[in-house]
């Protein structure tokens, strides 16, 4: 187990062909009582109106497409006056039946930690109360077999050794520096293992360069060399904030040149517009917390 190996393993892009679409899990929470109540990000403004009815619906449509598709989707009760528990990639970070609970680095979150650790107690997972102070997938991203954790901004770096002894993996320290991009899940969109010649997964990811600090920005240079570098118009839009199985990549319509250079590499992007939410510092990952993967 190691924290920042900058060791570069072998990754490839795969043909269009060999896109495989793999089942997911996840948790969704409906929006029934958001709005932006209080400001702590810079994508929120109390003075700006909220249209809640037009939240449900947008994210019923995020709701009704994984279905389509194929992927199971958990709920967890909305709870009045926790407006973001929506953005449910908050909740935890979940391997192998393992959940890790968060601890918010703002008080106005900090209300959303239990209810998701209950949840999680209450389905069968095994729940580990968090020291450190950590933002769940927001700011943790499970990548093949290696998780990248984000720090800068909402999670504490001091959480980065929690989480690789929690799930045993080898953990890497990525550093935000645009205050734009607060979690690591607005600046690297998970693309998921591909399945690669002789049936091995290969992991890559896409990612907004310039949301990272120089020695982060070396590290995934070093470790994804096929990573998709998504243009700096599309993260404006919160357009990395997307989510993969593999095949299909959710993302929203107005993230135009992601969506351009995901099709050349062989995936199928599927436009899904929460610009409702995003008012709240929220896009399609924020809103999915993945609940079965990562076996090895």
């Amino acid at each position: 187990m190691s924290l920042q190996n900058t060791a570069a393993p072998e990754h490839a892009s795969a043909p269009a062909s060999e896109r495989i679409a793999q089942h997911r899990r996840y948790l969704m929470c409906k929006p029934e009582y958001f709005t932006v109540a209080y400001e702590i990000n810079p994508w929120m403004h109390k003075a700006d109106p909220t249209d809640t009815p037009k939240a449900v619906r947008q994210w019923q449509t995020l709701y009704d497409t994984y279905l389509a598709l194929g992927h199971d989707v958990e709920l967890i009760d909305p709870i009045e006056g926790l407006p973001d528990m929506v953005y449910t990639a908050n909740g935890g970070f979940i391997i192998d039946g393992t959940a890790l609970g968060v601890r918010f680095s703002v008080g106005e979150r900090s209300g959303e930690e239990r209810p998701f650790m209950d949840w999680f107690a209450r389905n069968g997972f095994e729940v580990v109360e968090p020291v450190a102070i950590q933002e769940g997938e927001g700011d943790i991203l499970l990548v093949g077999d290696v998780i990248l954790a984000g720090h800068g901004f909402r999670s504490d770096i001091a959480s980065h050794a929690e989480i690789a002894r929690v799930f045993d993996r080898e953990v890497v320290s990525l550093k935000l520096v645009n205050p734009n991009f607060y979690h690591l899940d607005t600046a690297i969109c998970v693309l998921d293992p591909v399945q690669g010649p002789g049936g091995v997964d290969r992991a890559n990811i896409a990612y907004l360069p310039s949301a990272f600090d120089d020695a982060s920005r070396a590290i995934l240079e070093q470790r994804y060399p096929d990573a998709i570098r998504v243009p700096e118009a599309d993260g404006a839009v919160f357009g990395i904030n997307a989510s993969s199985d593999g095949k299909h990549v959710f993302i929203s319509p107005r993230a135009t040149g992601f969506d351009a250079l995901l099709r050349e590499r062989g995936y199928e992007p599927v436009h899904v517009d929460l610009s409702e939410l995003l008012l709240g510092g929220g896009g399609i990952k924020r809103c999915t917390l993945e609940l079965a993967r990562g076996a090895r």
